[in-house]
């Protein structure tokens, strides 16, 4: 029988960066703290992300403390899904109109 595929875990590069798949800190404004909270709350691939709600991610990050606040993962959900179908190109098109993580006018 056939294995099945397994997800590639080389490194990709993205705006000057190596990430590995499902490298929640691809996202702007996803640092290292904010990806260990997701994980804890067991989303930790850029699909999941992408199905989670922005009202949820605030509850999660605000459970840990009222400082991350001023973050906001409103365009989080559309960079995760971005990256999970593999549009580079597009998600670094919306990165660069953002400026940690919310869209600049």
């Amino acid at each position: 029988p056939k294995q099945p595929k397994k997800a590639s875990t080389a490194p990709l590069l993205h705006n000057g960066k190596k990430y590995k798949i499902d490298d929640l800190k691809i996202i702007e404004g996803v640092g290292p703290k904010i990806e260990s909270l997701l994980h804890a709350a067991s989303i930790t691939t850029w699909l999941e992300l992408s199905e989670t709600a922005a009202d949820e991610i605030r509850t999660i990050l605000l459970a840990e403390s009222p400082r991350y606040r001023i973050h906001d993962p409103t365009t989080w959900g559309l960079q995760a899904g971005l990256a999970s179908e593999g549009k580079w190109e597009e998600l670094k098109r919306l990165q660069n109109d953002l400026k940690g993580g919310r869209l600049v006018e």
